[in-house]
């Protein structure tokens, strides 16, 4: 348990810090979920349409810092390629 003013400001920062960053994860983790879901359906519009809102989404949370951007980067880049090879095999 803090016992300065400032540690127990720490603690306030961190929690909400980690509540925001489980949020924003979570809301990664279910765009990228309705990609990989429409790919395994072979629904090719619908995978269109879920990357195009699954890209800015992990971007933005890239961008505040709650994953590393090589790793959003990654992550697109991944969903895209198998978004592509589902089109092209249909």
């Amino acid at each position: 348990m803090a016992n300065h003013s400032s540690a127990e400001k720490r603690d306030r920062q961190s929690k909400v810090r980690r509540l925001r960053n489980r949020r924003n994860k979570s809301r990664m983790h279910t765009a990228i979920r309705h990609v990989e879901d429409a790919v395994t359906a072979g629904a090719g519009e619908t995978a269109q349409e879920a990357l195009k809102k699954a890209m800015p989404i992990i971007q933005k949370i890239a961008s505040k810092g709650t994953i590393h951007r090589n790793t959003a980067s990654r992550k697109i880049s991944r969903l895209t390629k198998r978004v592509n090879k589902m089109l092209a095999a249909a």
